[in-house]
């Protein structure tokens, strides 16, 4: 659950903080809201090429001219999918950062499956 390497390359970093770069504020808001309403304290952003069933499409790439569709969960429906098994509860809650701070984002292309936080862009 930690930045793997391979996304840190510049494989993905580039796409992805070009993308947020453009969308941070909106995602920023659904963070709070979702924390607001007591939804969950863990929000989370699925980013991927291709439509996914996880979560509610929160940005279609193509209506929004991005690289990546972004879609809205949390840490609840993770482990209601088995997604997160009841054993990495706790250590996704151990690696969660700041969500006013840090964008958790789950990664979904190909070859690459995996959490990353970025820093929301000042």
């Amino acid at each position: 659950m930690l930045n793997n390497p391979e996304l840190m390359n510049g494989k993905y970093l580039a796409t992805v903080t070009e993308d947020l770069v453009k969308v941070a504020g909106l995602i920023k808001e659904a963070s709070f809201q979702i924390r607001k309403r007591k939804i969950s304290d863990y929000p989370m952003f699925l980013i991927s090429k291709a439509k996914i069933p996880i979560g509610k499409l929160l940005l279609d790439k193509d209506e929004r001219m991005l690289t990546w569709h972004y879609s809205v969960s949390y840490l609840e429906e993770f482990i209601q999918k088995k997604i997160i098994s009841d054993e990495g509860i706790e250590k996704f809650k151990k690696v969660y950062k700041n969500p006013d701070e840090f964008c958790c984002l789950f990664v979904v292309d190909r070859d690459f499956v995996n959490y990353i936080f970025v820093p929301y862009p000042i």
